[in-house]
């Protein structure tokens, strides 16, 4: 990223390249830990659209159920886009669809104990992972003041 802000330096010095290295930067960081994190999600047989799908029931807390469109809305995802994860998942035992007791109509998706096992291992291998790459970069306090920064900037745009 710097060879980059040097390189518009040299050509267009009126430009202001620090908002260009730092999105450059959160990127770079966001597609390399994707990555690796994906690679854990593998180990236990899912992507990273399949894990959203079985975090999101198992950060709803027991009894990890949801209706479909609470879980379409919370991942930002079209009814049609949460069908295919939902299908896998199911198939492999992960998840179950059944009729919502309180409206006819409706469906609950719940994790099965399998998809609850797998999750928490998923989300264990995943966090170790982000863990060793930041602890290997910064302090603690350098970590809690990156993740404060973050979420100013973030909060601009949200």
């Amino acid at each position: 990223m710097d060879a980059i802000a040097r390189q518009w330096n040299a050509v267009r010095p009126d430009l202001d390249t620090v908002p260009m290295t730092a999105y450059g930067r959160i990127y770079r960081i966001s597609r390399a830990m994707g990555d690796r994190v994906e690679k854990e999600y593998r180990e236990y047989g899912i992507n990273r659209g399949e894990f959203d799908v079985l975090a999101t029931l198992r950060r709803s807390g027991d009894p990890y159920t949801l209706s479909p469109s609470r879980l379409s809305a919370t991942l930002m995802l079209t009814t049609g886009g949460m069908t295919g994860r939902l299908d896998r998942l199911e198939r492999a035992g992960l998840l179950t669809r059944n009729p919502d007791p309180h409206d006819r109509r409706g469906l609950r998706i719940t994790l099965t104990e399998r998809g609850l096992g797998l999750v928490d291992e998923a989300v264990t291998a995943g966090v170790r992972v982000q863990s060793a790459v930041l602890g290997s970069a910064l302090t603690p306090a350098e970590a809690d003041e990156l993740n404060a920064l973050l979420r100013k900037v973030l909060s601009a745009h949200e």
